[in-house]
Parts: structure tokens; C-alpha cells; sequence
């Protein structure tokens, strides 16, 4: 089936789909969905070829999953998870070299890179709040 009609039939109704009061566009909660919207574009289930980013194994990095195209049929072999963790900045050049040049969604190259930018500032520890000072009387 074409992706186009596959979004037809679930635009408004599927399992991932998160409505909520007084926001036009839903969010969406499925896998490989770089922006968590509810769209065409962004949508992890219809597309032959999709990208997501999740959080590294032991809080170290981040996988990037995505599909291949030729094993489209065959749900448990078209999903390829490839860690990386070799530093930030590293890991940002490599995931756009993938992306850029197997001509991988192309489309996807840069919201993937602000997502997994997110994920590497997460993981950064927190600095601990300054405790106030005491007003002197």
C-alpha cells in the first residue's frame, strides 16, 4: 500500500495518537517519530524509510534507529539500531554523515540532529542550585 493512503486511514485514529484540550495538532507517541507531531512528514509507521532517536544504552549516548527499504515486509529484519557514543560533537558529524550520505530522508537530517542533541543535553548532569544568601540584618 502507498504510505499516502496508509496516513488516510489512520490520520485520526490509531494507538499512538494523544489528543488533548486546546492544542489544534495532536501529538503522536509512536517510534521513530522525530518531533512527537502527528504528521505526515514526521510519521514513523507509513514511510518505507524512517529515522528515530532514542536514548543510548546506560545513559551514554544515543541509538539511532532506522529502516531499510528493501526489507519492508519483514517487520523484525527492516529495523537497524546503530549506538553512538564517542562525544557529542562526534556523534552529531557521524549521524549527519549517515544521513547525508546514503540519502536517508533527507528531509529528517536536521530535525534528527536537534533531536539528538536533546538527548546528549539530558544526559548531562545537572549543576546543583546555589543556596540562597541569608539577608543580613
Amino acid at each position: 500500500m502507498s504510505s499516502h493512503l496508509v496516513w488516510s486511514i489512520i490520520r485520526n485514529n490509531n494507538a499512538f495518537l494523544l489528543k488533548k484540550r486546546n492544542i489544534s495538532k495532536p501529538f503522536s507517541t509512536e517510534p521513530n517519530n522525530l518531533t512527537n507531531l502527528s504528521s505526515y512528514r514526521y510519521n514513523g509507521l507509513v514511510h518505507k524509510k524512517t529515522v528515530g532517536i532514542v536514548d543510548g544504552p546506560d545513559k551514554k549516548g544515543f541509538t539511532v534507529v532506522y529502516k531499510k527499504a528493501s526489507k519492508q515486509y519483514k517487520p523484525k529484519q527492516n529495523t537497524v539500531k546503530r549506538t553512538l557514543k564517542s562525544g557529542p560533537r562526534r556523534s552529531l558529524y557521524k549521524l549527519k554523515k549517515l544521513l547525508d550520505s546514503n540519502k536517508y530522508r533527507t528531509d529528517l537530517t536536521k530535525v534528527a540532529l536537534r533531536r539528538a542533541s536533546a538527548v546528549l543535553r539530558s544526559q548531562k548532569p545537572g549543576r546543583g542550585k546555589k543556596p540562597k544568601a541569608k539577608k543580613a540584618e
